[in-house]
């Protein structure tokens, strides 16, 4: 790969995406993407605590509304971020976006209302949100065209190791629930310094800055060009986070709900993560050798699949962890395949845009999602219509990926570079 010179932050050491500092891009983003999924499951850690303890006089509609803002937070983010980061670089902004995020995460247990941790919370989500977009961005460019696949699900295993290591801290620090945030905040903000000092800028957007590229703004992919791709890529985006979110944090309560004790309920969450790790490493592989768009649309064909299965009660325990394992192997990998069609798809000058774009849609997925579920649930009829909705929003998921250009040729849009 040819070193460029990068435009880091004034006062900044200028770096180059050499081979030693390749690695950095690597290891700096995956540990950024683990700090959101840290952050995916803390709130959802504590509640249980904090309605316990009454804190700040908080009720169960409190923190629903704590919980809707932060994700309402982490769209706007990922939304805005994109035009940024092609405009003034991929490493300032992600420098900034942990930052952010970290300092308003560690205050959060300083907060003298409800109101006033639901305000911490949005804002952290604010930086929060443009992480995951930026170090997708970052990997896929740090990559060959022909791996971006893998850049983007191998990134995204830290997602999931982030949730597994919140789920295991919370079960230490039980009610000294302050600790998860103050842990996450002062981590969040070594990292930033690390970054600072060692992450290079994207080498693809220091060439279309030395190439005069145009930055272009967001209704660039609202343009003919694009459109196709673009409502293809937010609906199946949509569709996957609301799977991802509403998954995570129904699936213990479905289970129950269909007969299974709460430890066994409990451990096919367990479960469901490990084998979104399997499928994210499998699904990268799979898609760079037989292309990413037919991979995406397999694996949201199978989702369907074993989505519709769960809602039948199995007697069998192995059998029930093995449906529970494929289903996180396949779910969570075609969401994060999605993003991998839109870093290849795109050219640099455009890339984070559409992928902040993406994300900010799926987002609104991650709202709806747990609260349709939310609902199936209050009126007693989670189990099984619950996998029942999921099932159905995988197919639309897969009728959404049917619709994309297999390549940027094929819709007449220009990449600039060689297609994935």
């Amino acid at each position: 790969m040819t070193s460029a010179t990068t435009s880091g932050a004034p006062g900044a050491p200028a770096r180059t995406d050499r081979a030693g500092d390749g690695r950095w891009t690597v290891v700096l983003c995956w540990i950024t993407v683990l700090l959101e999924g840290y952050d995916l499951v803390v709130l959802g850690a504590i509640i249980p605590t904090l309605l316990k303890t009454h804190h700040l006089g908080m009720t169960a509609a409190d923190a629903t509304t704590i919980a809707t803002l932060s994700l309402v937070g982490v769209a706007i983010g990922a939304v805005c971020v994109g035009p940024l980061a092609d405009r003034l670089g991929r490493r300032r902004l992600l420098i900034g976006s942990v930052v952010l995020f970290s300092v308003f995460t560690l205050v959060v247990p300083l907060a003298t209302s409800v109101w006033m941790f639901a305000a911490l919370r949005l804002v952290a989500g604010l930086g929060l949100g443009a992480c995951m977009p930026v170090s997708l961005t970052m990997m896929a460019e740090h990559m060959p065209a022909s791996r971006r696949a893998r850049a983007s699900t191998l990134t995204m295993t830290g997602y999931h190791t982030g949730a597994v290591i919140t789920s295991l801290l919370a079960l230490q620090v039980t009610d000294d629930w302050e600790i998860l945030f103050y842990l996450l905040g002062v981590v969040g903000l070594v990292v930033a310094a690390v970054q600072w000092f060692r992450l290079p800028e994207s080498e693809a957007f220091v060439r279309a800055q030395r190439d005069g590229e145009q930055r272009v703004p967001f209704t660039e992919l609202l343009k003919p060009a694009y459109l196709r791709a673009g409502i293809g890529i937010w609906v199946a985006s949509f569709m996957g986070l609301l799977l991802v979110y509403g998954l995570n944090t129904w699936l213990p309560k479905l289970m129950n709900d269909a007969g299974y004790p709460v430890p066994t309920a409990v451990t096919q969450l367990l479960v469901l993560n490990i084998g979104g790790v399997v499928g994210l490493v499998a699904g990268g592989y799979v898609a760079d050798r037989r292309g990413i768009k037919g991979t995406t649309m397999g694996w949201f064909a199978v989702s369907v699949v074993m989505l519709a299965c769960l809602s039948i009660k199995m007697e069998s325990d192995l059998m029930l962890n093995v449906v529970v394992f494929l289903t996180g192997v396949f779910v969570f990998s075609a969401m994060v395949l999605v993003y991998a069609y839109v870093t290849s798809y795109y050219p640099a000058s455009v890339r984070s845009t559409a992928l902040g774009s993406a994300s900010g849609i799926g987002r609104i997925g991650s709202i709806v999602g747990p609260s349709i579920t939310g609902a199936l649930v209050s009126s007693g009829v989670g189990h099984p219509w619950g996998f029942y909705f999921f099932a159905a929003v995988a197919l639309l998921g897969f009728l959404a990926v049917l619709t994309l250009p297999r390549t940027a040729a094929d819709s007449g849009a220009r990449t600039g570079e060689p297609a994935a």
